[in-house]
């Protein structure tokens, strides 16, 4: 009777089985052989297919326990996916093994080719960090490959276990959270730590007095330069620079990365208005509440009308699953529809009198109405309710 060679195996069939009585293994290998003769062909008889090295040693573990058994089922297949399928729902159709009824469950059909692969990549990716630091050229590396050795580099750093990569130079890049920290070290950037939030750790306080140069890189939103305020007033900072408007830090390429950096400001000269090379400098309430006060003076706000409201009911009502937003004129035209997330760097030529939305109105969303100067605003839901524009429920 032919072996299978090791190296020819393809798959490997994995069952489980349970009978109602006791069996052995020789019963069940017996059963297996017996019991699907002549039930696919000539062509995958399995005791002809083990004689040519198709299949090979089928191994059975069986557990004899309160009168049943229960067990393991191997089968070696060095056939194609399409024969090896066949030959394991082949199995399924045995339903007695000796005096006992069984069942006989199909778990995986495993392919061993693939795990070959698995195992080739994370070694050589193990491999490739110890290549690292020698400074050889293997240019013909996958990126792949790269990438994963460098987030390898991913280390820990302090009491609060903040996710850092080589802290240990003069230079010091503090940045939000752990998905920051792997973007840059994918891009090669080592010296950076991550404060894990909002509030700065009293470790990253420390390590700023230590270090003679400490960059602050945030988002582009609102939200990094409340950030810029709490860092600054509670460590040594240097230098301040954002990511591209709109952007979070963990989504930059490699070379926006480089160009925040070249555009950073110094800390000193860091001022909360406007947006200079690079850093958008918001001092959000003061221009709010500005702009409120503006607004009251300006001109008075007019509210959407029952009638009105009916007017444009279909097309608000359309809204609802898109994440979009409808902006109509006075004279309820609809002079565009943008995703929600636009409104933030929309800019109008006509005057918006009402703003649909899909959802909850956050104050990111009030605020851009105010900056728009709209007088309604539709939504579902609201976050905050402290605002001149008239707010409007669906």
């Amino acid at each position: 009777m032919a072996k299978i060679s090791p190296v020819s195996i393809k798959y490997i069939i994995h069952a489980k089985f349970k009978a109602d009585g006791a069996i052995e293994k020789p019963d069940m290998i017996g059963a297996v052989f017996g019991q699907t003769e002549g039930l696919l062909g000539d062509e995958l008889e399995m005791r002809e297919l083990q004689k040519t090295g198709k299949i090979g040693r089928i191994e059975v573990t069986t557990e004899y326990e309160d009168g049943k058994t229960v067990g393991e089922i191997e089968v070696p297949s060095a056939m194609d996916k399409t024969e090896t399928t066949i030959l394991a729902a082949a199995l399924e159709t045995i339903e007695r093994v000796g005096p006992s009824d069984t069942k006989i469950t199909i778990e995986d059909i495993e392919d061993v080719r693939g795990s070959k692969r698995d195992y080739i990549l994370d070694r050589a990716k193990k491999l490739m960090e110890k290549l690292e630091g020698t400074g050889s050229n293997i240019s013909e590396m996958t990126s792949e490959i790269k990438t994963s050795a460098r987030i390898s580099k991913l280390q820990t750093y302090g009491t609060e276990n903040l996710p850092c990569g080589d802290v240990s130079g003069d230079e010091l890049i503090i940045v939000e959270g752990r998905a920051d920290v792997i973007n840059l070290l994918k891009n090669n950037i080592k010296n950076v730590i991550a404060m894990n939030g909002t509030k700065l750790p009293p470790t990253v306080i420390g390590l700023s007095k230590e270090k003679s140069e400490v960059i602050l890189f945030v988002d582009g939103d609102r939200g990094g330069n409340l950030i810029i305020k709490n860092v600054m007033e509670n460590a040594k900072i240097d230098f301040i620079t954002m990511a591209p408007e709109g952007k979070e830090v963990e989504e930059l390429t490699g070379k926006e990365i480089l160009q925040a950096l070249r555009k950073k400001v110094k800390a000193s000269e860091y001022s909360g208005n406007g947006r200079s090379r690079g850093v958008k400098r918001y001092d959000s309430e003061s221009k709010t509440e500005s702009r409120r006060e503006q607004k009251k003076e300006s001109k008075p706000i007019q509210k959407l009308t029952d009638k009105e409201k009916e007017k444009i009911k279909d097309e608000v009502n359309e809204l609802v699953g898109t994440k979009g937003a409808i902006i109509f004129n006075k004279n309820l035209e609809k002079i565009k529809k943008v995703p929600v997330g636009r409104l933030s760097v929309l800019e109008l030529n006509d005057e918006p009198y009402v703003i649909a939305i899909d959802g909850t109105a956050t104050p990111r969303v009030v605020e851009n109405c105010e900056r728009l100067g709209c007088n309604n605003l539709i939504a579902k839901t609201f976050v905050n309710t402290d605002t001149s524009v008239n707010l409007v429920s669906l």
